[in-house]
């Protein structure tokens, strides 16, 4: 089974490694996307993994890093990614994308 990634979501991955390159090292931004593919492939696999959130939408939070993946389910293309989610900064911004 495949995944969608919302370009937003998509943007806010290649921020969040970035900002990590920067301002930590080159090996936490390679340990962030790491993280990163360890929790999309987990709910690739099984996507009622995560956390119901509300409505369809669906949470699963990364064990090393402040973020959240948020998605929806998607029986026939896979999970919806909509937002890589910093766990504290500005809740539910990612709202409109769902």
């Amino acid at each position: 089974m495949s995944h969608w990634l919302h370009p937003e979501a998509e943007a806010e991955l290649g921020d969040a490694a970035v900002y990590y390159a920067t301002h930590a090292s080159r090996a936490i931004a390679e340990a962030f996307l790491a993280e990163y593919e360890r929790v999309r492939d987990l709910i690739v696999e099984n996507p009622r993994r995560g956390s119901h959130l509300h409505g369809e939408l669906r949470v699963y939070h990364f064990d090393r890093f402040p973020y959240s993946l948020i998605y929806a389910e998607d029986g026939k293309r896979g999970p919806q990614i909509y937002a890589i989610a910093h766990q504290r900064r500005a809740p539910g911004y990612w709202s409109d994308r769902a």
